[in-house]
């Protein structure tokens, strides 16, 4: 295997360990699905319900990331005061929560004794145990992803592209439109797409916000969950689905031949 001058030979061995460390187990799954009854393990209405509901709302909560996290981005790669530092932590925070107690804290947050979610019930307006509860649970899992990728690129472009629109007259919204987010698109492309992933497999703060009821709250990775006590053969199957529906998503990106991200 050729590798570049900065990586020396003795990289290539644990890359390849880390590596078999992530390919491996999706292989197993492969091997533990039953083929012959793959089809009727993945159709049943419970199956059908559950992926229509994961996909509608990892899509949606994919653009609530895509409303907030951009301004959030930019404002924290362009900003240098202190509170920066504390925005941006709170920002990693749900990358290092476990997902439930996420889960938890949208509860005490929306839910009908929660201390926002006992005056939105006063309005008429109930967010736990609903479709809306699955939304705002994966957007608060995921959203960090799109934050933090875009950031990361916005920081890495060439400011200089921007500074000279701005000399030459152009407005802010006009710069930003025109020349900061076109630089930084693979970047966003990458925050994109990480984000609905992560939507997609989100399960534990889920759960615990919005519950499981079928068509309603019950996505995919919580049938699988259910599946696996009753018929572990549908919660494998249903498992292999929800990967390749995650793989190919992201293979709709990161084409060969195309630069990563």
């Amino acid at each position: 295997m050729r590798t570049r001058p900065d990586v020396p030979a003795w990289i290539v061995p644990p890359a390849l360990i880390g590596w078999a460390l992530l390919a491996l187990p999706l292989v197993g799954l492969v091997l533990r699905v039953d083929w012959r009854d793959f089809g009727s393990l993945v159709t049943t209405e419970a199956s059908r319900a559950a992926l229509w509901l994961s996909l509608r709302t990892a899509s949606a909560s994919t653009v609530l990331c895509l409303l907030l996290g951009v301004p959030l981005a930019l404002v924290l790669a362009r900003s240098t005061a202190r509170w920066a530092s504390a925005v941006r932590a709170v920002v990693l925070v749900p990358l290092v929560l476990p997902p439930v107690v996420g889960g938890i804290a949208l509860l005490a947050t929306f839910g009908r004794r929660g201390w926002l979610g006992q005056h939105l019930e006063v309005l008429g307006i109930e967010i736990a145990f609903t479709t809306v509860a699955v939304v705002l649970a994966q957007a608060f899992v995921s959203l960090p992803f799109l934050v933090v990728t875009l950031e990361g690129a916005l920081r890495a472009a060439d400011p200089g592209y921007a500074d000279v629109a701005a000399t030459l007259g152009a407005a802010p919204g006009r710069v930003l439109g025109r020349v900061t987010l076109p630089l930084v698109a693979p970047g966003l492309v990458a925050g994109t797409v990480l984000s609905f992933a992560r939507a997609l497999g989100e399960f534990g703060a889920t759960v615990t916000f919005a519950g499981s009821l079928q068509g309603v709250t019950r996505s995919l990775p919580t049938e699988i969950y259910l599946q696996r006590e009753v018929d572990p053969d549908a919660a494998i199957a249903l498992s292999f689905l929800l990967v390749a529906v995650a793989v190919a998503v992201i293979a709709l990106v990161h084409r060969p031949g195309r630069s990563p991200w």
